[in-house]
């Protein structure tokens, strides 16, 4: 009786996990294979499958972020670039596209701690320092 439960553990039960756990791999890259096609609507429902599997999937959140921005979802571009940056304080390309969204909010003093944050994190995004100062210019109180 034993064989026959370990021989139905090697047979069933194992496949079906490693298939289980390779497709929970793929949402992500799924996901970003269909951002990069701009079909967005397919690749934002494999992000939240990533999510699901990968709560701490960081990627997963901010590739959310960009298709809201462009679906002009404020609220849910900042909730998911708040969860990047949660997960990961000095993801550079979050606190740039959280300040952009500040600025557009007219959120002076929000969008001046961000800018801080960005200029003590940046590595690659350093170029847009001077975007956004420029931009923030403009909600500076007099």
């Amino acid at each position: 009786m034993r064989n026959i439960k370990f021989i139905f553990f090697i047979f069933f039960i194992i496949p079906f996990l490693s298939t289980t756990l390779s497709a929970e791999k793929n949402y992500f890259s799924e996901g970003e294979k269909l951002f990069k096609k701009k079909n967005f609507t397919k690749s934002k429902f494999q992000f939240e499958k990533d999510i699901v599997f990968n709560p701490k999937n960081e990627k997963s959140y901010l590739y959310l972020a960009k298709i809201y921005k462009l679906e002009k979802k404020d609220e849910f571009e900042e909730q998911n670039l708040k969860t990047v940056i949660l997960l990961d304080p000095k993801n550079e390309e979050a606190i740039y596209l959280l300040t952009l969204l500040k600025i557009k909010q007219s959120n002076y003093e929000k969008s001046n701690q961000l800018i801080k944050n960005f200029e003590a994190v940046c590595s690659n995004l350093c170029d847009n320092q001077k975007e956004l100062k420029e931009k923030i210019k403009d909600l500076q109180p007099k």
